[in-house]
């Protein structure tokens, strides 16, 4: 083999672990750790909407286990432009909620719309994961 393919070849599986290191590392959020950092004091850590801010807050926040219930079904797409804040979800109230979208796209992980979807999804997920699956 020549040197030239060599290096080709060294060239190019160190891009390929590049490019997996990076989608990994933007896609290992824990939706239950960002929970507990920024949900939890408003909506509870049991996500009841009786979190230690709640009832400073001009409207309560609401029990985020029972928002299938409330859909009529649990939307993940809905869900997740909700948490996003920066486009208006129709029939979400106002604007009580952070903009968590703008929030993490200005974090210490840097200003990737990547990694601010990735925070979101892991998000969306949890809060799928602890539906209240009794109410109907």
């Amino acid at each position: 083999m020549s040197t030239n393919r060599i290096r080709a070849a060294f060239l190019l599986g160190a891009c390929l672990l590049l490019a997996a290191t990076t989608a990994r590392a933007q896609n290992n959020y824990v939706g239950s750790d960002l929970y507990r950092t920024y949900c939890s004091s408003c909506h509870g850590p049991n996500a009841k909407g009786d979190g230690p801010l709640a009832d400073s807050l001009r409207v309560r926040p609401p029990d985020l286990t029972l928002i299938g219930k409330r859909m009529g079904g649990f939307s993940a797409d809905k869900v997740r432009k909700i948490i996003d804040g920066r486009a208006p979800v129709k029939g979400h109230g106002g604007a009580d909620m952070p903009v968590w979208g703008d929030a993490f796209k200005s974090s210490r992980d840097g200003y990737s719309e990547d990694a601010v979807k990735a925070r979101i999804e892991a998000l969306a997920e949890h809060l799928a994961d602890i539906q209240d699956k009794s109410a109907k």
